[in-house]
């Protein structure tokens, strides 16, 4: 399992860099509240990339708290950035239409981290 984290972990660091670049350069159009909510998005996934990955190098990922940890974190990227991309470019051809999920995103991500503490409290 824990190689899994390595595996979303390098994915959310590819395409936060991609979707940085395509903000950039491709989005310069949209609002400025929009063009935050894209940025706040990028960095947000950015972090949890590195995250994962150190979840993954730390060997110790494949079960209990670190996995629960590494699960939500994962949902947590998808649920909350998915959705503000999904919302600040909605006349992307081929985009579909995505749920509000970034409340629920956000909330996975803080549990996420809940979770890591309390893996760290048990070591």
């Amino acid at each position: 399992m824990q190689r899994v984290w390595g595996v979303f972990g390098a994915l959310f660091g590819l395409t936060s860099v991609a979707m940085g670049a395509y903000a950039a350069h491709g989005l310069r159009d949209l609002p400025q509240a929009a063009l935050a909510g894209v940025g706040s998005a990028v960095q947000m996934q950015g972090l949890h990339a590195v995250v994962l990955v150190s979840l993954w190098l730390s060997g110790r990922s494949g079960r209990g708290m670190m996995a629960l940890a590494g699960g939500l974190f994962t949902f947590g990227v998808i649920a909350f950035c998915g959705t503000v991309y999904a919302g600040a470019i909605p006349a992307v051809p081929g985009f579909l239409h995505v749920p509000p999920l970034a409340p629920v995103g956000g909330v996975a991500l803080m549990l996420g981290w809940a979770a890591l503490g309390v893996a760290a409290l048990r070591r």
